[in-house]
C-alpha cells in the first residue's frame, strides 16, 4: 500500500507495511475531574461502574468481554503522559454512545439524568438516524443514549 500524497519536506511516495492486522476496540479512558461525582453519574445511566480502589482514582465499566470503559482523574492521566493537560476550550471532549432497548428506554434515561441536574444537549427524538438523545456528563463529555433497533426492526422499517 502507499499514499502518493506529496508534502512538503517529505517523498513524494510512503510505502507502508502491508502486514494484515485486526484491530479490535478495547477501552474508552475518561479523565475527569470528580470522580465519585461521574461514577453517580454512570450508575444512573445504568452501567455497573465498580468502586475505586481506595489508593488508586479509578473505576471501570466492563461491557462482558474485553471492552472496557475506564473512568479515572487528570492525576493519573498525567502519570502515563507527563505532558497531559486538560484541554482550555469550549466544546466536549469525548462522545461516548450506549444502547438501550427502545425509545422508552431514552425517555427515560433522559429524564433521569436531566432531572438529577445533567445538562441535555439533544432531547430525544431522531436525531440522524435511531432514537437518541444526548446528556452532558459531570465532564462535559456528551453521552449518547441511543435505541439500537432489533434486526426484525431494522428490516420492517426499510420495508416501509
Amino acid at each position: 500500500m502507499t499514499n502518493d500524497i506529496a508534502t512538503p519536506g517529505t517523498p513524494d511516495r510512503i510505502d507502508h507495511d502491508t502486514t494484515s492486522v485486526t484491530a479490535r476496540f478495547g477501552m474508552v479512558v475518561l479523565y475527569v475531574r470528580d470522580l465519585e461525582r461521574s461514577i453517580e453519574f454512570y450508575r444512573l445511566l445504568g452501567l455497573e461502574v465498580t468502586d475505586p480502589h481506595p489508593e488508586r482514582p479509578v473505576a471501570f465499566y466492563n461491557e462482558g468481554g474485553t471492552t472496557m470503559m475506564i473512568i479515572t482523574t487528570d492525576v493519573v492521566a498525567q502519570r502515563f503522559d507527563s505532558a497531559w493537560a486538560r484541554p482550555d476550550r469550549g466544546g466536549y471532549q469525548q462522545v461516548v454512545e450506549f444502547f438501550v432497548d427502545g425509545d422508552a428506554a431514552v425517555d427515560a434515561a433522559w429524564q433521569r439524568l436531566t432531572a438529577a441536574g445533567h445538562p441535555g444537549t439533544t432531547a430525544p427524538g431522531h436525531l440522524i438516524g435511531p432514537y437518541a438523545a444526548m446528556v452532558q456528563d459531570p465532564d462535559g463529555n456528551v453521552v449518547l443514549i441511543t435505541n439500537e433497533p432489533s434486526q426484525a426492526e431494522q428490516a420492517a422499517a426499510a420495508a416501509e
